[in-house]
């Protein structure tokens, strides 16, 4: 069913809600362009574990699914919950490790690491963009005078907001440095979003929440969001609405009305 109402008498032209006060954004696969890095770099960090397992014991080498286990077990999660979740999933126990494992050494900490090193290897070789329509709608609510937030489990976001030049847009931060300091249980506990929103001094019934992880979508509509919008970037639409979506759109500019398009209410 096509929403006619929301967006009604919401400033800047943005459809969303005339009560939302603050947006608050995911931003690996919302703002930028970086999920797909950080699939590739578990990709090959699990598949290293995963074929050295299967190797020494003779049973069949399963590689990880950059699209299937990724957004099933480890997208919108902080690093180590999706390497505890993803070897969960596989039936594989490993020790936890310390902070310091080197990457790539079989506890969880060591496999945390290997993704973080991947992960900025190939960010500083490949660079990141963000979304053009996240772009245009960040700033068509900024023009709103809304508030902004960037909420991710990322240790890294502060340094991809500056790469892709959206830092200047964000009134604040919580990202996986500030969930640790403040002991921040991280998504789907909605913990981190509620943060966010008590930084911005607004309650969470009148803040949205933008999100194209199952686990953030989970988290939005745990914490009691005004709304929670899934960005369906994989043709997981109907997914993004089981766990907790109100709307679920393509991109971000199909929520401003200078680009009118229909989308679908849950």
């Amino acid at each position: 069913m096509v929403d006619e109402t929301a967006g009604r008498g919401t400033p800047g032209g943005l459809r969303l809600p005339g009560e939302i006060r603050a947006c608050l954004f995911d931003l690996d696969g919302v703002l930028t362009d970086t999920a797909a890095i950080h699939a590739a770099a578990w990709k090959e960090t699990f598949d290293e574990l995963l074929r050295s397992r299967a190797s020494a014991s003779g049973e069949r080498f399963v590689p990880f699914d950059p699209v299937r286990d990724y957004d099933e077990h480890v997208d919108g999660r902080p690093r180590l919950d999706g390497t505890r979740e993803f070897l969960r999933a596989r039936g594989i126990a490993l020790p936890e490790g310390s902070p310091g494992d080197p990457p790539g050494a079989q506890t969880v900490a060591g496999l945390s690491n290997r993704e973080d090193e991947l992960f900025l290897s190939r960010l500083h070789r490949q660079g990141v963009e963000p979304y053009p329509g996240s772009v245009r709608f960040v700033r068509a609510v900024r023009r709103a005078g809304l508030r902004t937030a960037v909420v991710s489990s990322s240790a890294n976001a502060g340094e991809v907001l500056a790469a892709a030049g959206l830092a200047d847009l964000m009134d604040d931060r919580v990202d996986g440095a500030v969930a640790a300091a403040e002991h921040l249980a991280g998504k789907p506990a909605p913990d981190t979003y509620l943060a966010a929103a008590r930084r911005l001094g607004v309650a969470p019934s009148a803040s949205a929440v933008f999100e194209d992880a199952l686990a953030g979508v989970e988290a939005g509509k745990a914490g009691g969001f005004g709304w929670v919008v899934g960005i369906d970037r994989v043709g997981q639409a109907a997914e993004l609405a089981a766990r907790g979506a109100d709307v679920v759109v393509p991109d971000l500019g199909d929520l401003i009305d200078e680009r009118p398009q229909p989308f679908h209410r849950h």
